[in-house]
């Protein structure tokens, strides 16, 4: 059988068969991989408490009805029917499940972040390395063939030793009222902490790229800037339904969803605010009336930060500077400048550049992240699309090399990530590793 793009050749031959546990958006995107590869991967069961969602993809995948569980847990409790599962529960509801399956011998595909504590990502690992099964954090950049392009012109020494790296994440402003001030992840204590649900990925490059080096040291800056209840403005509604000055808000409820479902969008962000319908212009109105997402920016419940830095040091004397914020036009397009000893590399979110000091000319460099046309996996720069394809390609062959974002190196970066947020809070310099590590 023939891969798609950069696979390696199957020898299973019948269908990878995935559990998907959690049918939220990320469930489903990652479920429709079976849609366009049928002989390769087979969604045979899904759970998700949420009526709606779990009987969406059962329609999709076409689901036996035995094999759709509103709680996961009933799928632990029957003989093993699956090769893999993918966790796409809440940030908070990772551990438990993937211990679970993990135990039972499933291989894990694992939304990101593994979880909201360092204690409860090292048991992660630790139950899937000692039940022989692989895991897959959905560190999807690691995936998108532009930015896996710069690790192997790292690797192949065209700038010689990495001195110095830095990069940026333009989350988008749009898309941070959306998740961060409205959404699912606006509220530490109902998720987790923003470096960590939005910016795992940015520091799991930066350790990747730093080559296996260790992080000696970090500090780390930021805070909620704007999206207060003392910014709101006077005369201002509590929903933007109501308000007298939503047309004069960049933040507006109106048209983040409200103008986008009137033109024919129902995908992402207007998906995501009707969970137990599809989006229409009456049913996005009702659910800006009555749900979470038509609130006021400035009137939400939100408390994680809109702008942070962190500063890391490697051994060897490396450092490397990482910059979150909210307040952008792009949205999620990363942007990265690494300095090395023979010369820089670009990224721009788009193609990367070379400058040779030696010769002085600089070299553009850029890889096909193409998937196909038709499949809606075009996410993350069509990363998401080329994760489905090594994590099946892995299971299928029973080959963890074909991971990129396996268990020990992600178990690393999470930490890295724990400690930046510990330096940010206790306003110092973290020494990893050192006595102070919790």
């Amino acid at each position: 059988m023939l891969l798609c793009q950069s696979s390696q050749s199957v020898t299973m031959s019948s269908p990878v068969h995935v559990i998907v546990v959690g049918a939220g958006s990320r469930g489903e995107i990652y479920s429709q991989f079976a849609s366009i590869h049928p002989r390769r991967m087979k969604v045979v069961g899904v759970a998700d408490p949420r009526e709606f969602a779990r009987k969406k993809i059962q329609q999709q995948q076409r689901i036996a009805e035995e094999n759709t569980f509103e709680d996961w847990r009933s799928i632990i409790e029957r003989e093993k029917f699956a090769d893999a599962v993918f966790i796409c529960t809440p940030d908070r509801l990772h551990k438990e499940p993937a211990v679970a399956f993990a135990k039972k011998g499933y291989h894990v595909l694992l939304e990101k972040p593994m979880a909201t504590t360092a204690k409860d990502c090292t048991e992660i690992v630790e139950a899937c390395t000692q039940s022989g099964v692989m895991l897959t954090v959905c560190h999807v950049l690691r995936y998108d063939p532009v930015i896996h392009k710069i690790k192997e012109l790292i690797d192949a020494g065209v700038i010689g030793d990495v001195i110095h790296i830095q990069h940026l994440e333009p989350v988008g402003f749009y898309h941070f009222a959306h998740s961060f001030v409205r959404g699912n992840w606006r509220n530490e204590a109902e998720s987790s902490f923003a470096l960590l649900a939005k910016s795992c990925h940015d520091i799991d490059l930066i350790h990747h790229w730093a080559g296996g080096r260790r992080c000696v040291k970090v500090s780390s800056f930021g805070a909620l800037s704007h999206f207060r209840k003392e910014n709101k403005p006077t005369g201002a509604a509590g929903r933007c339904l109501d308000c007298p000055l939503e047309g004069d808000c960049p933040y507006s409820a109106c048209k983040i969803y409200l103008d986008r479902v009137k033109r024919g969008h129902g995908g992402w962000p207007v998906s995501v605010i009707c969970p137990s319908s599809l989006p229409d212009i009456e049913t996005v109105t009702e659910a800006l009336r009555t749900g979470p997402y038509g609130r006021c920016v400035y009137d939400c419940d939100n408390d994680v930060c809109t702008n942070q830095v962190v500063n890391m040091e490697f051994e060897g004397g490396l450092t490397a500077a990482f910059s979150m914020v909210a307040f952008t036009e792009e949205m999620c397009k990363r942007k990265t400048t690494i300095n090395g000893s023979r010369g820089e590399l670009s990224y721009d979110g788009h193609q990367i550049q070379v400058f040779d000091f030696l010769t002085q000319k600089a070299t553009k460099h850029t890889a096909s992240s193409s998937v196909p046309g038709h499949f809606g996996m075009g996410g993350h720069g069509g990363a998401d699309y080329h994760l489905m394809d090594a994590f099946i390609s892995a299971v299928a062959n029973n080959d963890a090399s074909l991971i990129r974002s396996g268990p020990e190196e992600t178990l690393l970066s999470h930490k890295l990530v724990f400690e930046a947020e510990r330096s940010r809070l206790e306003s110092r310099v973290v020494y990893c590793g050192g006595a102070d590590q919790s």
